[in-house]
């Protein structure tokens, strides 16, 4: 049920995301929403930099310390995420007219000096999910995200929609919702310590520091992975093009909603069971348990985020932005990997350098081979593809430790049988709909053939899954039944 209520919350985060790039997409043209989205790139990717893996820190040490103690060391991260983010406003600042360069766009000096304010505004607010997953409160995290979230769209797209804004009032409204984000923050940060003494925790910074730096630097090398196609399009082929690559190389707001939610609600589960010496056994069970349950409702998703690329991304962004099919296509292949949720038991672990230095060394293969595709293919679906490919990868590294770890065999960590069913099942009934759809209705608009297969698919899915035993009622039933 945490896991319903983080994934409730995460998905009104991506969902007025997507909303905003929606709207922002028909109201600029390509060059201004590729200078829009450069800023939100450069934004993106420093901050786990500055960061640092503080907001990990929430998940790993509460459920080890009482509430009193957890009062101080929430509050010790909060401050350290504080300073962090006055060093980040003025490293975007002062290097504006350097990451220009990099990318190749003169107008972007002046968007990331209109938006440098954010960070510090923003750093603060970070590690509220590690908090709320810790005391199984997530449920207040969907109130605060979606409100937050529909503060800052409103303050973006309203200077564009009503007063004819440019980019830089998008920014100017950001940076206004940032003001009221933070104060709202600060008290959701108190809320659960409420009424609580406060006592001192002995975790000391140098233990915080031991803890989030790996973190940190896998996230970084993590991040440069994802960037790396970013900056090479950006860079190599235009702000046209990545304007292009931007709406489409994101992956579908569901399949992120369901692993991001497991994996939040998993990590302070697993930091306890680790805390509390328990079997290899228990690990395994939960683990397959989380796998069964997100890929049946994740693998549907993908199927039909495949074949319906072409009509999701008119349907989004208007017919002129028709060429994100194939980055949308290529990004949502490796859902059918994100299933596995790596992450959390690793950490939990403590084997945080394992997992930086798999990223590390992806991060140089990423580089590397990026450069090489970009000269001899010259082609921005080329670098998608390696990025794919890479981020799979990393996964079978990943749970080969995992699986030597707890001294188990590769594939008895995953009900493989389970994942066939769902996927032949989920492609069958798709194109056993496409068909007759495509002869009889494929003149109709985008947005209707879209609609028509999200109402008949799902339909048939579960009318037919229940024939066959595939479990996509019972998944859904067991939300129903936590609540009891």
């Amino acid at each position: 049920m945490q896991a319903f209520w983080y994934g409730l919350s995460s998905l009104s985060t991506m969902g007025l995301s997507l909303i905003s790039a929606a709207l922002l997409s028909r109201y600029f043209d390509k060059i201004e929403y590729g200078t829009y989205r450069q800023v939100v790139y450069v934004y993106t990717t420093l901050l786990v930099i500055f960061s640092a893996g503080f907001p990990k820190v929430y998940a790993y040490y509460l459920p080890r310390y009482s509430l009193a103690q957890g009062k101080s060391i929430s509050w010790k991260i909060t401050g350290l995420l504080f300073v962090s983010g006055v060093f980040f406003s003025v490293i975007l600042f002062v290097f504006s007219d350097l990451f220009a360069t990099i990318l190749r766009n003169d107008e972007l000096a002046r968007g990331l000096r209109a938006f440098s304010p954010v960070p510090l505004l923003l750093m603060p607010t970070l590690g509220l999910e590690g908090i709320y997953t810790t005391y199984r409160k997530t449920q207040y995290l969907v109130v605060y995200n979606t409100l937050t979230r529909l503060v800052t769209l409103s303050c973006i797209i309203v200077p564009v929609i009503v007063f004819k804004g440019t980019y830089l009032h998008a920014i100017y409204g950001w940076i206004a919702a940032s003001v009221l984000q933070l104060f709202a923050a600060l008290y959701m940060k108190d809320l659960p310590f409420k009424g609580i003494s406060q006592e001192k925790a002995l975790l000391g910074l140098k233990e915080i520091f031991a803890y989030s730096f790996p973190i940190a630097k896998a996230s970084l090398w993590g991040i440069l992975i994802l960037s790396a196609s970013q900056f090479f399009i950006s860079r190599y082929f235009g702000t046209e093009e990545f304007a292009v690559f931007s709406n489409g190389f994101i992956e579908i707001p569901f399949v992120r909603m369901i692993t991001g939610s497991a994996a939040a609600v998993l990590m302070p589960v697993f930091s306890k069971m680790v805390h509390n010496k328990s079997s290899t056994e228990e690990f395994v069970s939960l683990w397959r348990s989380v796998l069964v349950k997100s890929a049946t409702l994740i693998y549907p998703m993908a199927v039909f985020g495949i074949v319906n690329a072409k009509y999701i991304i008119v349907s989004l962004y208007s017919q002129k932005y028709v060429d994100s099919t194939i980055y949308f296509q290529l990004i949502t292949l490796t859902s059918f990997f994100s299933v596995i949720i790596v992450a959390p038991i690793v950490f939990a672990m403590g084997k945080t350098k394992i997992y930086s230095r798999v990223h590390f060394i992806l991060g140089i293969i990423t580089w590397t081979l990026g450069y090489a595709v970009v000269i001899f293919f010259k082609s921005p679906v080329a670098f998608a593809i390696l990025v794919v490919v890479l981020t799979i990868l990393k996964l079978i590294v990943l749970i080969a430790f995992v699986a030597r770890s707890f001294n188990v065999g590769f594939l008895s960590l995953f009900p493989v049988k389970k994942f066939g069913v769902l996927l032949l099942h989920s492609s069958v009934i798709l194109l056993l709909i496409n068909i007759p759809l495509n002869h009889f209705l494929g003149h109709l608009n985008s947005i209707a053939l879209l609609a028509i297969n999200s109402l008949t698919f799902p339909l048939f899915l579960l009318l037919t899954g229940s024939f066959l035993n595939l479990g996509y009622l019972e998944v859904l039933r067991s939300f129903r039944k936590s609540r009891k």
